[in-house]
């Protein structure tokens, strides 16, 4: 038997998947790291310790499972998006804290370039809008204050990745610095029609062309883990960003397929084919993962940036649960939320609102309001911010026939079923959850020969359980307006 590793890089955790040739999962390792939060809008991770969990964890499923590393034929990266990491050339030290998908700090940049009119040629470009999610502000802020870094990377001594490129580097020794066309299409530099890094875009950020990496396809060999890490070379042969890697994982390889992830934060992509479609309903247009197709194929993707991370606040922040798993017996013990509705805009609001001086709100609060009532909102919170994204696809044209359901909140029986009800539509959770990791695994394994085709990796992929919508349209609907009314509160009280 053949195995493939695939190394998840997440937001809150470092995990290592082992998978064997029928795409199960054979072993997986976790280790989560430290977030840090300097000030309002900011969070930041440190980089060296990404490094050091993502390192524990191969070591770990690879002791775990027993399975001789002589077997495993390729490695696959996976990884947050967005979050962004600028260090040395020659030492691999980072000049500062990686700077997370979620931080907002780049926004005052990003109002001024919309100001000068610069957002539609960013769009046209990039298929993003111009925000501070994307990599290309947070870039710019550690250039101007990391100590010294605009004129050291002037001379070409420093380095640019985002965590799939910072990994890679790690794993081969400083020896590549490379990313994939997935990764490349989110730091809001990179020109998805022609596949490069865009001049006029560098020169528009100010980012010198020599700090950033070589982009590759997705399923490619970006180099080699000499031995001395593991005790045996192994061969990277896929990278993809996240959510790119969940819809190849999902085997949404098809235009009108569509998949959602739910993790820390809460991703919906559909597949567009080569058809480069801009939104006119909040959502974003991004690479899907290349595995050798002749032109670039396209995703409209709606992002909420916060969906398992209000569980995780409700854990550390409100106290009201000793370990994430207790929400979902806290939710169940009441039979609904009693009026309230929990809008968890803590980093602001993503796709299909945009508005980035959000901040959460509980709305509908009383005196009978209890612990179970704020926890079963904030499990409702993430069905209704993914019904609104994907809502939005339907206003752009998107007939949606079913979704494709993955991410650790996706074993939540109820809450899948609430999201059915939302969207009208099936609700298909697969028997492998983990497509994040699978897909960077199918990947690998097709740059490796494990399998042929794509045809083949469709084959794999087995339904667990479809959630049939049981709500009414009229209720769907209602739930909807209250949502949405909720949504208005909290952006009108900022």
């Amino acid at each position: 038997m053949d195995y493939l590793l695939a190394l998840d890089q997440g937001t809150s955790s470092s995990r290592s998947i082992l998978f064997d040739r029928n795409g199960q999962i054979v072993g997986l390792a976790r280790q989560e790291f430290t977030q840090h939060y300097p000030q309002s809008g900011w969070v930041e991770h440190d980089a060296l310790e990404i490094w050091r969990t993502q390192l524990v964890t191969m070591e770990k499923v690879l002791h775990q499972t027993g399975v001789d590393i002589s077997r495993v034929r390729a490695v696959g990266i996976t990884n947050q998006r967005e979050t962004s990491v600028l260090w040395d050339r020659r030492t691999g030290e980072p000049l500062g804290p990686a700077i997370v998908w979620q931080d907002r700090r780049g926004e005052p940049l990003c109002r001024q370039l919309r100001d000068q009119g610069h957002e539609p040629l960013i769009l046209e470009k990039t298929g993003l809008r111009l925000d501070a999610y994307f990599s290309a502000t947070k870039l710019v802020w550690m250039l101007e204050h990391f100590p010294q870094a605009r004129a050291r990377a002037e001379k070409g001594e420093l380095l640019f990745g985002t965590i799939d490129s910072w990994l890679i580097w790690q794993l081969t020794g400083g020896k590549v610095h490379a990313t994939d066309v997935t990764n490349a299409s989110r730091t809001m530099l990179f020109n998805v029609h022609t596949g490069q890094w865009d001049a006029q875009l560098l020169d528009l950020f100010q980012i010198p062309a020599s700090l950033l990496p070589q982009v590759l396809p997705s399923s490619a060999h970006y180099g080699d883990i000499p031995a001395d890490l593991l005790g045996y070379a192994l061969p990277i042969c896929g990278v993809a960003g996240d959510q790119h890697s969940a819809l190849f994982g999902q085997a949404c390889t098809r235009a009108g397929m569509a998949k959602n992830t739910y993790g820390t934060g809460c991703f919906a992509l559909l597949h567009t084919g080569t058809r480069f479609t801009t939104s006119e309903n909040g959502l974003l247009t991004t690479r899907v993962a290349q595995y050798g197709q002749p032109q670039p194929e396209f995703a409209l993707e709606g992002s909420v940036f916060v969906a398992g991370a209000a569980v995780q606040w409700l854990r550390d922040g409100l106290g009201i649960i000793k370990k994430s798993r207790d929400v979902q017996a806290l939710a169940e013990s009441v039979p609904d939320t009693g009026g309230v509705m929990f809008v968890p805009a803590f980093t602001g609001l993503g796709a299909p609102y945009w508005n980035a001086d959000a901040r959460g709100a509980l709305v509908g609060i009383t005196r009978a309001t209890t612990a179970a009532h704020i926890a079963r909102a904030a499990i409702e919170s993430i069905a209704y911010q993914s019904a609104a994204l994907l809502s939005a696809m339907a206003r752009d044209g998107a007939g949606l026939e079913q979704l494709r359901v993955d991410g650790g909140a996706s074993v939540n029986d109820a809450l899948m079923q609430f999201q059915a009800d939302l969207l009208g539509i099936p609700v298909l959770r697969p028997q492998v959850v983990e497509t994040t990791a699978l897909g960077a695994a199918y990947l690998a394994g097709l740059q490796c020969g494990i399998w042929s085709d794509v045809d083949e990796i469709e084959q794999l992929w087995q339904i667990d359980r479809t959630f049939e919508p049981a709500m009414s349209a009229d209720q769907a609907q209602a739930c909807m307006a209250q949502w949405e009314k909720a949504v208005v509160q909290t952006i009108s009280g900022t």
